[in-house]
């Protein structure tokens, strides 16, 4: 069973979102909070799989709540998924910079929340393929020189070329068909990657390929 916090300060929607969420057979709604701060209490007495987190909210915005709870160890198997009302909005890049698996638009179809709960809770985050590729491409245009690449020195030759198809937006299906093997062993290399980084899922790998210099600007063609 996946579990499940909402927080959004809007009560239609939460309840929007329980009514789906609950109709599920392998997910339920936890808890709910109306604030950021009530959001962080929540994660800390509820312990949830995922937490559904508005950017805006009162009292403590959806943004600093989320690098609580990324910034605390014994928080590490929770996941956000960052709610916003514009594809692109601005604080967008700063709440995968800050470790939340991914996001998603408030009028999302119901199957698109539902695939994004279970996909980050194994590991795939950024949802949208082509929000994915934007926000990517918004990363390379706002990074900085990259630090030493120390980090990747445990990483086989190709784990390396696997974390960079990452980097540029690849899904698992693409780097298969990139590098000629199955989706499983492309899967693979991905999850053993993101093990030996200590990357909490596949958004926080993309953000190490551009910062560890794997990745830089203007792949993006």
């Amino acid at each position: 069973m996946i579990r499940v916090l909402l927080a959004d300060d809007q009560s239609l929607v939460r309840a929007g979102f329980k009514a789906l969420l609950d109709a599920q057979p392998d997910i339920e709604v936890a808890g709910e909070a109306a604030d950021g701060a009530e959001a962080l209490r929540g994660v800390r007495q509820l312990r949830p799989d995922v937490v559904l987190m508005d950017i805006r909210m009162p009292v403590l915005d959806g943004l600093a709540a989320t690098r609580h709870i990324t910034d605390a160890p014994d928080l590490a198997d929770v996941r956000i998924v960052m709610l916003t009302t514009f594809e692109l909005d601005e604080y967008v890049f700063e709440a995968i910079r800050s470790g939340a698996s991914g996001f998603l638009v408030k009028d999302t179809e119901p199957e698109e929340l539902l695939r994004a709960v279970r996909a980050v809770v194994e590991g795939d985050a950024l949802l949208s393929p082509g929000v994915t590729r934007r926000l990517i491409a918004e990363f390379a245009a706002r990074s900085k020189e990259p630090a030493a690449a120390d980090a990747l020195v445990e990483l086989t030759e190709r784990e390396r070329e696997v974390m960079a198809l990452v980097g540029i937006g690849l899904s698992n299906d693409e780097i298969a068909r990139r590098l000629v093997v199955s989706p499983l062993t492309a899967k693979t290399h991905v999850s053993r990657t993101m093990v030996k980084l200590g990357a909490r899922d596949r958004a926080q790998l993309v953000v190490l390929a551009y910062e560890s210099g794997l990745v830089r600007p203007g792949w993006l063609g």
